[in-house]
């Protein structure tokens, strides 16, 4: 990537559905697709990610808005940066370990090395029995005093949390998203990255702050 970042933004606020994403749903593999945060949906903020590191910075500054209790809900297809973004969240967060791919193991608890909260890092790929399967994981901590990052939950864990944070990742090469000059050469690693909260938690957080 070059030395001069690309970031662009684009924010909604509530119960405007004119001023939201006309996309209504984001593939994240072949034959699968999501949707895109309804119009119950209270805020979000749309992100243009040109690199890794980018996609990590990006979580550093999402970990200074998260407090004990939230849900993360990570959706993009392989690759997409779901783990490098959580690799932010736990640096932003300061808690021990180095975050990597959950797969094998399903879920991974990281203590805090202060006293803010630990990151509880799952891959729910796997988990059939959805919010059922993710209370059998015995995980020593305690999941209302946790920041939980969930990659693959839609659909299976939002029952954790009333309020959730939804970011879905897409890759920006086949879609039908602008790509500048300036992310010509890297446009492999071009993200575009929604972010929206769901409930009265998000309500009054300035996710545009995201944009740094």
């Amino acid at each position: 990537m070059g030395s001069v970042p690309v970031l662009t933004v684009s924010a909604w606020p509530s119960g405007r559905l004119s001023d939201r994403p006309a996309r209504a749903f984001v593939p994240v593999r072949a034959g699968l697709f999501v949707p895109v945060p309804s119009a119950s949906m209270d805020v979000g903020t749309r992100i243009t990610v040109t690199s890794p590191d980018q996609m990590r910075d990006l979580g550093r500054r999402l970990a200074k808005l998260l407090r004990p209790g939230d849900l993360v809900l990570l959706t993009g297809e392989l690759g997409a940066g779901k783990t490098t973004l959580t690799r932010g969240l736990g640096e932003g967060l300061g808690v021990r370990g180095a975050v990597t791919s959950p797969t094998f193991v399903i879920a991974r608890v990281h203590p805090s090395l202060g006293d803010g909260p630990p990151l509880v890092h799952v891959d729910a790929y796997r988990l059939n029995g959805g919010l059922d399967e993710m209370e059998d994981l015995d995980l020593d901590v305690s999941l209302p005093a946790s920041v939980v990052a969930v990659e693959w939950g839609e659909g299976k864990v939002e029952g954790l949390a009333e309020d959730r944070l939804h970011v879905v990742i897409q890759r920006t090469v086949g879609s039908d998203m602008a790509v500048t000059d300036a992310m010509a050469a890297d446009v492999d690693d071009v993200r575009d990255v929604v972010v929206t909260g769901v409930g009265p938690r998000w309500a009054g957080e300035d996710l545009a702050s995201l944009a740094g």
